[in-house]
């Protein structure tokens, strides 16, 4: 018997018509801010650390501990997407700008690989045609709206494209709550979910599908999130030679489709300087197809981090498998504990 669905009254259940603009999801840095990232900067260049090493203790940002607390448990426990601004971006070289991108990060969660060339520091530009390891981040098609495999996304802009590369985001717990509303009947199939294809990432002898299938839509101890990633679905249907059922058919289409439409995605340029936090469970990302500059130098070039979040969100085990969650145990407890310097204060449960 299915369990009953009730709509979900929380500040990730963002439309876009709930912001005025970008502004409203942006904290322009202040100069303490600013100071305190050149201070912990300096710490990490006088430790010689790989930026890829870099933790909490290497960045020291004690000073700002109450804006970074209150940054990270926006992005996990409030709308579930942030933008910082106001980094004089100038004053830093490209290097240095990894580092600070990723001690800040180190806040948030642990970095995580995003391919098989094992990067914890992505670097988004486009080699289409140049490197045999190109994911879809890695060229400048259009890319449709979906999730990747990990608990918090950061993104800072190095260079903007000459045209185009326009971000975009659409609120998952929003769109459920419209299909609860309008297409009821399609959720269970959502709840259900569907197999995956693993693209080359799966272990030696492993199939090249995933074994279970992995749900649009999966509630936990009160919290609702979403994994969708449509052009693995559909590889997965293809690699197993099935044909979808109308319902399966149906319930992507729709859920594609509303998110999609201008009523729930909120589309804005990621400016040089700027760096974006979101969570992965809550929103889905997009990214319009953009054209570089014929200049090398003046390419498009964007920074990323898979964060494996310091509290994880509860998650069912079927739904965290494909989503970087493994061997990862369920919380008993959440609540207010420390990383580094900062305190994280879990919210009350969302209802629903």
């Amino acid at each position: 018997m299915n369990e009953s669905r009730e709509n979900y009254e929380h500040p990730s259940a963002w439309i876009r018509s709930d912001f005025d603009s970008k502004d409203a999801i942006c904290e322009k840095l202040t100069a303490e801010h600013i100071q305190a990232f050149d201070y912990a900067l300096k710490k990490v260049e006088d430790s010689a650390v790989d930026v890829e090493n870099i933790t909490c203790a290497d960045f020291p940002l004690g000073s700002i501990a109450e804006s970074v607390s209150r940054w990270v448990n926006d992005v996990q426990e409030g709308r579930g997407i942030l933008v910082l601004t106001g980094l004089p971006i100038e004053r830093y070289s490209k290097e240095q700008c990894g580092k600070l991108f990723y001690g800040l990060g180190s806040y948030f969660g642990e970095a995580q690989s995003q391919s098989l060339m094992g990067d914890r520091l992505g670097h988004v530009v486009d080699v289409s045609g140049k490197d045999t390891r190109e994911r879809a981040y890695r060229n400048s098609s259009e890319l449709a709206l979906h999730t990747d495999a990990s608990d918090i996304i950061g993104m800072m802009c190095l260079v903007k494209a000459m045209k185009g590369g326009i971000s975009g985001y659409s609120s998952g717990p929003a769109i459920y709550n419209y299909m609860l509303k309008h297409y009821p009947e399609l959720l269970e199939q959502l709840f259900t979910g569907y197999q995956y294809h693993l693209f080359g990432e799966q272990e030696a002898g492993q199939s090249p599908v995933t074994d279970h299938k992995v749900p649009v839509f999966s509630m936990r101890d009160g919290y609702l999130s979403v994994s969708f990633l449509r052009s693995y679905i559909e590889l997965a249907f293809d690699e197993l030679g099935a044909g979808k059922s109308e319902i399966e058919a149906r319930a992507l289409d729709v859920f594609d489709r509303i998110a999609h439409s201008p009523e729930f995605r909120f589309d804005f340029m990621l400016e040089p300087g700027e760096m974006s936090f979101f969570n992965n469970y809550v929103v889905l990302h997009t990214r319009t197809e953009f054209f570089d500059d014929d200049d090398r130098v003046k390419k498009r070039h964007l920074l990323r981090l898979w964060l494996k979040a310091w509290m994880p969100r509860p998650l069912k085990e079927v739904f965290s498998q494909y989503g970087g969650r493994k061997g990862i145990k369920p919380q008993k407890g959440r609540g207010t504990y420390y990383q580094g310097n900062v305190q994280y204060v879990e919210s009350p449960p969302p209802k629903g």
